[in-house]
C-alpha cells in the first residue's frame, strides 16, 4: 500500500470512526452483553450474585413444561391458544403483532393519502404539511395526556359518536375492548405526518411523462394512482414499512402512559415487558431474554420482507 494510498484510508476511517465508535458503545456492546446475561440470573446488584442458568430463562417466559403438558394432553392447538391466552410473553407477542399489523397498513394509507391531498399546488398546503408533522416532533407525554383527555368517559370523541348515534359511554382506555385501538388511534395520528413528508418527497419526483402517457391512453384518475403512482412509491413504501414495523416492536411510551398495559394485560406489549422484568422485578436475566426473543422476531420479519422485495424487483 502506498503512502497516498495509506493516507486516504486514514482519512476514510477518521470520518467512520466517530459513528462506529458510537455505535460500538450504545449499541453493540449492550447487545452482546444482553445475549450473554440471558443465559444468567441476576438482580442487578453486585456481579458476584449474578449465577449461570443457561436456557432456564428462555424455558421460564415460554412456560415451556405447562405449554408442553397442554400440548400433549388436548392437542398443539390448545397448547398454543394456553401460550398466547396465559403466558405473559404470548399475550405481549399477540398485542405487539396484532398492534403491527393494524397500524402500519393505516399509517401507510393515511401518509399516502395525506400526500396526494398536499401534493397539489393549493393555498395553504405547507402550512398543513407543518400542522400535520407537528405531533412527530411534539412532546409525547402531552399528546398521550391530552388523547386520555379525549378519550375519558365524557370526552370530545366519545360525544362525537353519541352524536352519530354509537353509544359509548365508556373511557377508550379502561376498556379492555377499545385500549388496544385507542393506542392504534394515537400512533397512525403520530405517525402520518412524517411518512407523509417522505411520501411527499416520493412523489415530486415521479415523472410527470408517465402521468401524461396514461392520460393519453384513456386512464382514469384512480387508474393513474393504482398503475403509475403506486409502482412508482414502491421503494418509499417498502423503506416506510421497515421502519414502521420496527417501531411498532418497539412501542413503549404511548403504552406507559396512556394504559400501563391495562385494562389487564390487553395491551402489555414486548418492550412494556422487558421494562417491568427488569425495572419493577429486578430479574435483569429475564428481561434480556424477551429482548433477545424481541430481536429475533424484528430480524425475521425484517429478513422477510427484503428478500420479499428483492424477488419482487427481480420480477
Amino acid at each position: 500500500m502506498g503512502r497516498l494510498e495509506r493516507k486516504n484510508t486514514l482519512i476514510a476511517y477518521s470520518f467512520l470512526a466517530p459513528n462506529f465508535i458510537g455505535f460500538a458503545v450504545f449499541t453493540l456492546v449492550p447487545v452482546v452483553l444482553s445475549i450473554a446475561m440471558s443465559f444468567t440470573e441476576w438482580n442487578g446488584g453486585s456481579l458476584a450474585n449474578m449465577h449461570w442458568t443457561g436456557l432456564k430463562n428462555y424455558a421460564d417466559i415460554f412456560k415451556s413444561a405447562k405449554v408442553g403438558s397442554t400440548m400433549a394432553e388436548s392437542g398443539f392447538f390448545a397448547g398454543l391458544g394456553y401460550f398466547f391466552n396465559k403466558v405473559d410473553l404470548g399475550i405481549a407477542l399477540k398485542n405487539t403483532v396484532f398492534y403491527t399489523l393494524v397500524t402500519v397498513p393505516l399509517s401507510l394509507v393515511c401518509s399516502i393519502m395525506l400526500a396526494m391531498a398536499l401534493n397539489k399546488a393549493v393555498k395553504g398546503a405547507v402550512g398543513f404539511r407543518t400542522i400535520f408533522f407537528f405531533p412527530y416532533v411534539a412532546s409525547m407525554v402531552a399528546i398521550c395526556v391530552c388523547w386520555n383527555f379525549m378519550l375519558m368517559k365524557n370526552g370530545p370523541v366519545n360525544q362525537l359518536l353519541m352524536n352519530l348515534g354509537i353509544n359509548f359511554n365508556k373511557s377508550w382506555t379502561a376498556d379492555s375492548t377499545m385500549a388496544m385501538w385507542a393506542i392504534i388511534l394515537v400512533s397512525v395520528w403520530r405517525n402520518m405526518g412524517y411518512y407523509m413528508v417522505i411520501y411527499l418527497a416520493a412523489l415530486q419526483g415521479v415523472p410527470r411523462e408517465l402521468y401524461e402517457a396514461a392520460t393519453v391512453d384513456g386512464a382514469n384518475k384512480w387508474q393513474q394512482f393504482r398503475n403509475v403512482t403506486l409502482p412508482q412509491l414502491r421503494p418509499t413504501t417498502f423503506f416506510a414499512s421497515i421502519m414502521l414495523i420496527i417501531s411498532c416492536f418497539k412501542i413503549y411510551d404511548t403504552v406507559a402512559i396512556m394504559t400501563a398495559g391495562g385494562p389487564g394485560r390487553s395491551t402489555k406489549m414486548l418492550v412494556l415487558y422487558i421494562f417491568q422484568e427488569a425495572f419493577e422485578q429486578y430479574k435483569y436475566g429475564t428481561a434480556s431474554a424477551i429482548a433477545m426473543v424481541l430481536l429475533v422476531v424484528v430480524l425475521t420479519v425484517t429478513v422477510i420482507q427484503f428478500s420479499n422485495e428483492k424477488k419482487f424487483a427481480n420480477d
